[in-house]
């Protein structure tokens, strides 16, 4: 019988799904993934760690544990793309390509040379289906539903994807680990870029790109401050932008809400709901849709603009006629749409597909 072949990450949803299969009666094995080399000695990388816990696992079920190093593939598919968007002035969302070129692509490619018949990932997730064709679906669990970061997988990696923790909720997660005895029970979830860990940003992206502090300015002109670097602020940022206590403008506190490259300015409004900060429509680019085709336009769904957004009805108002560009509007306004981050469509509770957000406006 073919394996199985799990992405052990170390972390306790990988152990889990790990445990799943097998208890489903699959034949499982385990592949531990290195995708970006240690370049520092603080603590931030902590693969060595990992690997420990992914072995951990793997003896506590009695499976094979692979180990395999992609991080040439990680710097090409995934980094050098990070850093020309921050580059650009956008804020690039590097998990939805870290799923497509590496967990779902490198390690697929990896795992089938190793004979399997499919890949498992502790994703929250679910898939199925209907009339030949492959669907993904939202994970169970709405607090942990990754379907957002999977958005740009096709027919060929769902026909080869499982993913067991679709049905769970998080909590039922760290209770089965703990009666299984994995050690990572208790495991802090992993965050921060995908791959790389959470360590100070700032300092992290300023050694590949260095900084270019320029001014702060209100819409109507007015130097309020010093940024230090477009690069390091996100449309709809609160914290961090150093305007702050200002008597002659108000309580209310202040807003990024406009990148101007060409000038190296930042646009700070003061107002959670700015009109600055307020949109109704974006246009998308890059677009994958999940079936393999373009639905006709207009279309009417639902939305997602970022990760953490309930979400929101929508129109796809025009689709070229490539499938890989859409004008889409929101009868409701979106509050700092962000150029860079990506644009996920819902049917029920299906994920159809999504994009890169080019622009936001107003019609």
């Amino acid at each position: 019988m073919p394996p199985i072949v799990i992405g052990l990450s170390g972390g306790v949803d990988s152990a889990v799904a790990a445990l799943r299969l097998i208890e489903a009666g699959h034949r499982v094995e385990g592949l531990f993934m290195k995708n970006w080399e240690e370049d520092d000695a603080d603590g931030h990388c902590s693969a060595e760690e990992d690997l420990r816990d992914a072995r951990q696992v793997a003896d506590t079920l009695g499976i094979p544990l692979h180990t395999v190093n992609f991080s040439a593939e990680y710097w090409e598919r995934v980094f050098e793309y990070f850093l020309a968007e921050y580059r650009a002035g956008r804020t690039p969302n590097p998990d939805v390509l870290c799923n497509r070129e590496i967990k779902f692509k490198a390690f697929l490619d990896h795992a089938l040379a190793l004979g399997a018949e499919a890949i498992a990932t502790g994703h929250y997730a679910r898939s199925d289906t209907v009339d030949g064709r492959h669907r993904l679906l939202k994970g169970r669990d709405p607090t942990k539903d990754q379907s957002y970061f999977l958005h740009l997988l096709d027919q060929h990696q769902l026909a080869h994807a499982r993913f067991p923790l679709g049905e769970l909720e998080k909590g039922e997660v760290r209770r089965i680990a703990a009666a299984a005895g994995f050690a990572n029970a208790a495991k802090k979830d992993s965050t921060g870029i995908c791959f790389i860990g959470e360590r100070p940003f700032r300092e992290f992206l300023g050694r590949y790109l260095p900084a270019q502090p320029g001014d702060i300015e209100t819409p109507e002109g007015e130097v309020i401050g010093r940024h230090h670097g477009l690069m390091h602020y996100t449309l709809g940022q609160r914290r961090g932008l150093g305007i702050g206590g200002r008597r002659d403008a108000g309580e209310e506190p202040w807003f990024a809400a406009r990148k101007e490259l060409a000038r190296n300015v930042l646009i700070a409004v003061q107002g959670h709901d700015h009109p600055l900060l307020l949109t109704h429509a974006l246009e998308a680019g890059q677009l994958h849709w999940i079936a393999g085709r373009a639905p006709a336009a207009p279309f009417t769904c639902h939305a997602k603009v970022r990760y953490r957004q309930q979400e929101q009805p929508c129109v796809i108002e025009k689709i070229d006629a490539d499938g890989g560009r859409a004008r889409v509007h929101f009868p409701q306004a979106q509050r700092a749409v962000t150029p860079g981050q990506s644009v996920v469509f819902y049917q029920g509770e299906a994920c159809l597909g999504g994009g890169v957000i080019e622009a936001a406006f107003d019609e």
